[in-house]
């Protein structure tokens, strides 16, 4: 291809949106990948289909993953109960009511082998949304992995690990900041040395969007985030190159089709920028922006709910678009309820439409040269850069943290827009325009309550049978680990091979570290 057929735009227009083709556009699979991180994109392999799924106990959720791989999912999503986010087993009194329900609970060793019954570990691709425990849940990875004979060097996949947004949206954290940033960077050394193809950490921009920022902040706190965890890591001594290679992002995709479109090329192009001009990283491998995308669950709605596959179509074509590695979609009754079958496989062969019927896997980033799309994307960047200038006028962004600046910034944009929902500004279909005054029913998801029971008698029998001395010595080998600067994860995966529970591995780190205790913002 002629270098000249790179200008699609004329002087003038170049002028208005300040947008150099060379340095901000490139080939796809070039600095500053604004136009994907592979020369060939989906040519060469379509992104990695994945639901994210679990509910109930071990055994439902291994039922549903074997339907989805059965139904041509690529890649497993696990999804745990709330519990075992935040560090408690299910028979403590704070799980109360909350076992099993918004995802699985796993509270050992066997509870993760019987996750994954039958389902070979280092053939197939694991993405575990976990974060305050990640440490934890990526041990008993292994371990089960060890068990069932797989490879452990040969793994793949990802823990979201991504302490950071839930100070600023969500809620499961269990340390002090800087404690866990400790817990993240030790898993990142490890993970180096003994899982060479395991994602640490899935940056996440997806939760704060569904907290309510705009597409800007979105792409703005997620990147501050990841230098930070970057910043962490060289403060540890580890090497910029070893470990941005394995750093993965995880963003939303939300009903402004072509502003979504625009955020992930923009998104790209910033931390490409970031990686090489500020932080200095030689291997090309680490300006890459890898990243996963989910459909924006915040914009499911309860009424009329067939509305939400359409809403999940655009939203999945705009990350398709936008050059996602992989894409997880909603189910249309998941406003009500966990998906049921039917709603996830519907949700899958949206992916499969996409990718077999649209045409849109034969075109490398086909928007490219288009004027509205060009200057969106530099309109975007702009935003951000402006946005990361307030950050660093904070303090950066762990300061801005601890002083609740980015959570009253996410506060704000999410008032205003429902502001405009409630006015009628802005239009939710179904909802505040063109409603219904019937509204059928759906078949919906349930959770059989007697697994809460079965879950906790679980538990109490492995306290009972297990090696009592072994299990005591590796809890106090966790709790040294975590006195001094040993890392952390051998004495964790010490600790879940000797039958060790999630909710007793956190409790002992949280003996050392404390818990973090939110600021009131006045």
């Amino acid at each position: 291809m002629a270098n000249s057929t790179r200008h699609v735009y004329t002087p003038s227009d170049l002028e208005d949106i300040n947008f150099d083709p060379d340095s901000d556009l490139g080939f796809p699979g070039e600095y500053p990948f604004t136009r994907g991180i592979q020369p060939t994109m989906y040519r060469g392999r379509l992104w990695t289909m994945r639901q994210y799924a679990g509910m109930g106990d071990a055994e439902e959720s291994n039922r549903r993953y074997k339907f989805l791989l059965a139904n041509g999912t690529a890649g497993l999503s696990v999804a745990f109960d709330l519990p075992t986010q935040i560090g408690y087993d299910s028979d403590h009194p704070m799980a109360l009511g909350e076992v099993g329900k918004v995802g699985v609970a796993i509270d050992s060793l066997e509870d993760m082998q019987r996750l994954f019954d039958g389902i070979p570990l280092d053939q197939i691709s694991t993405s575990m949304t976990i974060n305050a425990t990640a440490s934890i849940l990526l041990a008993l990875y292994v371990a089960a992995a060890k068990r069932s004979g797989a490879d452990t060097r040969k793994l793949s996949g990802t823990v979201q690990n991504d302490v950071l947004k839930e100070y600023i949206a969500r809620g499961t954290y269990i340390y002090p900041v800087r404690h866990a940033l400790r817990i993240i960077t030790d898993m990142f050394a490890w993970a180096n040395e003994n899982t060479p193809d395991w994602n640490t950490i899935s940056i996440s921009g997806y939760h704060m969007r569904e907290a309510g920022c705009t597409a800007a902040q979105e792409v703005a706190f997620t990147l501050a985030n990841g230098a930070a965890y970057v910043e962490a890591a060289l403060a540890a001594g580890l090497d910029i190159d070893r470990i941005a290679p394995r750093l993965s992002f995880f963003f939303n995709a939300h009903n402004n089709f072509l502003e979504e479109v625009a955020k992930f090329r923009c998104a790209r192009r910033v931390w490409a920028k970031t990686m090489r001009e500020r932080f200095g990283a030689q291997n090309p491998r680490s300006w890459m922006l890898r990243f996963h995308t989910q459909t924006a669950g915040s914009t499911l709605t309860a009424q009329q709910p067939e509305n939400n596959i359409t809403r999940t179509a655009l939203q999945a074509l705009a990350a398709v678009l936008g050059g996602t590695q992989s894409l997880h979609t909603n189910g249309f009754d998941e406003a009500l309820a966990l998906p049921t079958e039917e709603a996830a496989r519907t949700a899958l062969r949206t992916q499969q439409i996409i990718a077999y019927e649209s045409g849109a896997a034969q075109t490398i980033d086909p928007f490219a040269g288009s004027y509205y799309i060009e200057s969106l994307t530099t309109s975007i960047e702009n935003q951000v850069d402006e946005i990361q200038h307030q950050i660093s006028l904070h303090g950066g962004m762990l300061s801005a943290i601890e002083k609740g600046w980015v959570q009253s910034e996410i506060q704000n944009a999410a008032y205003e827009y429902q502001r405009a929902v409630d006015s009628g500004e802005a239009t939710v279909v179904g909802v505040n325009r063109f409603t219904r005054e019937d509204e059928p029913g759906v078949p919906i998801q349930r959770i059989d309550e007697t697994l809460e029971r079965k879950q906790i008698e679980q538990v109490r029998a492995l306290r009972a049978r297990r090696d009592h001395t072994r299990w005591q010595s590796s809890l106090d080998r966790v709790r040294d680990a975590a006195r001094t600067n040993q890392n952390l994860m051998p004495a964790i995966l010490e600790a879940v091979e000797s039958q060790a529970t999630v909710g007793e591995i956190a409790s002992a780190m949280r003996e050392v570290f404390g818990e973090y205790q939110e600021s009131v913002i006045i």
